[in-house]
Parts: C-alpha cells; sequence; structure tokens
C-alpha cells in the first residue's frame, strides 16, 4: 500500500543536506521579512473506545507549495476538481502504528473550506479534513504513534499542532495538547509523535458527557435565548392581540413546565435521530433555523403570535435546535454502547443547565409579571433578542461577521451580570410597586 511503503522516521530525499540548510535559512529570512508566521496546521483528535476521529485543519498556501496543484484560487469552486487527489496525498503521508509496528486503518471521509485566522498568522483559508483510525484487531486505540509529513516533506519551516479534543474513556472535553511535530533540523527527519492516553472507563466517559452537555448549553447563547424568549410571556394572559395581566402563580408554573419539557421532547428526538446518523442536515440551514426560532419567539414576546400553542413551537423548535446538539457526539464517531451512555449523559447535562437557567431567571420574571414595568422590561428584552437574531441569520447566511453578531459574542461573557441586573430591578418593583397588596391578596385567593 502507498502509505505503507515506509516505517518509522520520515527522511527528506534531497541530494545534499547543505540544500535542508539552504532552505531553513531561506524560510528564516522569509519570516523576517513579513509581517505574520505561516499558518500551521492543527489536528484535533477525538479518543473513543474503539477508534479515533481526527479532523485536519490544512491551511491551502503552504498545501498548495507541496501538493502541487492550485488550491488557494477559488478553492470553495475548485475543491470537487482536487480533492480525489488530495484523498491520496493524505494517504500518503498520515500513518498510524501499534508499538509493534502494525499499520491502523485510515479513512479519508469529508472535507471542506472554511476562513479562519490563527495568532502568529492572521487570517487565511484553510481546508478541514475529517478522518477515522481504527486500530487493527486487538490492538489498543489509546496507544500509538502518528506519523505525519504533509506540507513539511517540502516545506521545513511548517509544523502541525497536535491536540485531543474529547477523551470519552478519560471524561475529557476540553482540547489538549499533545505534541508537536516538526522538522529536527540537525537529522533533517520528521519524528512520529508518541501517544499513549490512560486508561479511562465508562462512568468517566458518563461524567464527561454530562459535562459536556453542560457546557454546551452554557456557551450555547443561541439556545439558552430561544427558550428565555419564549418564555417572557408564559406567566401573562392573552388579551386578542395584546398580553394582559399576570396570570397566577398555578398557571405560571404549569406553564413554564409544559414548554420546558415540550423543548426538552423536541431537541432530545432529533439528538438521538442526528448522534445516530438517522436524520443528517447541513450545518448551515440548521444554524440559520435556531436564529430564525429566537425571532419568531421575539416576535410572540412583544405581541401575541401563537397564544396557548407555546408548547407545540417549543417542541418544533426544539427538534431544530437536536439536530445542532447531535453534532457534536457524531463527530466521535462512538459504538452503539458508549453512544448509548453518551446521549444520556449529554441530553442530562443539556437538561441541568437550562433548569438551572430556568431556575435562577424565572422568580425574577415572575416578580416583574406583578408589576406595571414588565411591560417594558418584556418588550426591550424581546426587541435585543430580536436584533440578536437578525444580526446571527445576516452572519450564518453570509459567512461573514458583523457588529451585531460580534456585541453577542462579548456580551455572552457578562451573561451573570445581566441575571443580577434583573433582580435589581424586579426587587424594587415589587416591594415598591402601588398594587402590591392588592397583586399579594389576588395570588393568595387563586
Amino acid at each position: 500500500m502507498a502509505n505503507q511503503a515506509h516505517r518509522g522516521k520520515t527522511v527528506f530525499h534531497y541530494p545534499y543536506k547543505w540544500l535542508t540548510f539552504l532552505l531553513l535559512i531561506t524560510g528564516a529570512w522569509q519570516h523576517s521579512a513579513f509581517a505574520h508566521e505561516q499558518p500551521i496546521t492543527l489536528i484535533r483528535l477525538d479518543a473513543a473506545p474503539e477508534q479515533m476521529a481526527m479532523t485536519l485543519h490544512v491551511p491551502l498556501l503552504e498545501l498548495e507549495s507541496a501538493f502541487g496543484h492550485d488550491v488557494a484560487t477559488n478553492p470553495e469552486t475548485s475543491l470537487p476538481q482536487w480533492q480525489a487527489e488530495f484523498r491520496e496525498y493524505l494517504l500518503q503521508h498520515i500513518r498510524l502504528t501499534t508499538p509493534d509496528g502494525q499499520f491502523w486503518r485510515v479513512q479519508v471521509n469529508e472535507m471542506h473550506i472554511e476562513s479562519t485566522a490563527q495568532i502568529q498568522s492572521g487570517p487565511f483559508q484553510e481546508v478541514i479534513v475529517t478522518l477515522s483510525l481504527t486500530p487493527p484487531a486487538g490492538a489498543s486505540s489509546r496507544k500509538f504513534s502518528l506519523h505525519y509529513d504533509a506540507i513539511m516533506h517540502q516545506v521545513v519551516t511548517h509544523k502541525t499542532l497536535i491536540s485531543i479534543r474529547h477523551d470519552w474513556e478519560q471524561g475529557q472535553i476540553d482540547d489538549r495538547e499533545v505534541g508537536v511535530i516538526r522538522v529536527n533540523t540537525q537529522t533533517s527527519q520528521i519524528e512520529p509523535l508518541e501517544i499513549n492516553l490512560e486508561k479511562g472507563s465508562w462512568w468517566s466517559g458518563f461524567k464527561g458527557m454530562i459535562r459536556l452537555g453542560m457546557q454546551h448549553i452554557r456557551e450555547g447563547t443561541d439556545h439558552l435565548l430561544f427558550l428565555l424568549v419564549l418564555l417572557l410571556p408564559a406567566t401573562l394572559l392573552s388579551e386578542g392581540k395584546r398580553w394582559g395581566a399576570f396570570g397566577g402563580s398555578g398557571y405560571s408554573l404549569t406553564r413554564l413546565l409544559k414548554i420546558v419539557t415540550a423543548f426538552t421532547f423536541g431537541h432530545s428526538l432529533t439528538l438521538l435521530a442526528g448522534a445516530v446518523g438517522w436524520v443528517q442536515l447541513p450545518q448551515q440551514p440548521v444554524e440559520v433555523l435556531i436564529a430564525f426560532s429566537i425571532l419568531v419567539s421575539a416576535i410572540h414576546a412583544i405581541r401575541p403570535v401563537f397564544p396557548g400553542k407555546e408548547i407545540f413551537v417549543a417542541a418544533g423548535f426544539g427538534l431544530v435546535h437536536g439536530l445542532a446538539f447531535a453534532t457534536v457526539l457524531s463527530e466521535m464517531k462512538l459504538s452503539v454502547g458508549p453512544m448509548a451512555l453518551s446521549l444520556l449523559g449529554f441530553n442530562l447535562g443539556i437538561e441541568l443547565m437550562q433548569l438551572f437557567v430556568v431556575f435562577i431567571t424565572m422568580p425574577w420574571l415572575i416578580l416583574l409579571s406583578l408589576t406595571p414595568i414588565y411591560q417594558w422590561v418584556r418588550v426591550s428584552s424581546a426587541l435585543l433578542a430580536a436584533l440578536a437574531a437578525m444580526g446571527w441569520i445576516a452572519t450564518r447566511v453570509s459567512g461573514a461577521s458583523n457588529v451585531i453578531e460580534r456585541a453577542m459574542e462579548s456580551a455572552t461573557e457578562y451573561s451573570p451580570l445581566a441575571i443580577l441586573l434583573l433582580a435589581l430591578i424586579a426587587l424594587p418593583a415589587y416591594f415598591f410597586g402601588s398594587n402590591r397588596g392588592k397583586t399579594i391578596s389576588a395570588q393568595i385567593e387563586r
């Protein structure tokens, strides 16, 4: 096989070593002559009990120098023309071996083009490739040698950073750098990276998936914003084409419970279907629909659009949100047992974080709904959510960032302060409201 021609170290086939030295000197001069260093290749590994998933981020300009094809000119349209040869190129330059020298099976799956940036290089375009890596029968998937010399076999100044993105058995959910592959300037060789992961357990994997589900919601501002905006009018009675007075404690809690449950039911269905591959949709339309769901909920929070049908809307849009959740698990390429446990843990983490956010938010919304100022709080909050939704829609349709989207990303860091601000508004408004006594009596009677 082409990708099994050499074992161990990769040796440069230059006529003389002085040529390697000359290239290194040239690369150093180029570094000093330009404002940015060249981008590096990123390899992110997802460790599962029976195999590895690899996500490869390859900068196009550097690839063009080694690959020998024009890949940097209109890459989005030219990718179909060179991706078959690129697959073969990768199979020749990626090898994994067991400690006793057996080769893993390397399968190139999908690839697409993205624009990105690195601190040391600035903006550039890259091709992102997903691969499946399977050890020989009976071999461990946690101890192997990674031989990788793409680009570096020609561009000796290039380097590759390797990290473990997820390690299921260890319950690891954040990127952890494990090494760098580069040309050894003393030997003119590219040494393989030895990877030896500690043995974990299914219990660690389950706990890690709970943490991953909680993290996904904590960082997924759009998911939480949809749910919270849908809950804004949940305590109110609808009066024709406007929202009316507070509907009572029992009425409010029942509606809150039904809306959260319906959203959970919807996203759980598509989380299962998407994670196991029954339903697969491109990521872009899913992300656009999620932003659209926020816009619809915001309009409904201002004026009743579907009064009494919030449960069905929550379940329907929950189906869309679940497809986004499923992307996280589908990338791990887990087998049946770990996948079933991961679905349970991940979904549990999502629900715990959702309930926590609802728990710390809704008491203040209920208090505010007992005061005259809730109309202003509800409408202004809904308008801000609608603005954010339109910014996300524009970004996700065009692929270009905008000031609204960037502002939302920055504002996410201050979300705990928003809860504090809500409490600081709700408490004085409730305790010093002129109708407080009447409201309390009315609630006792209900």
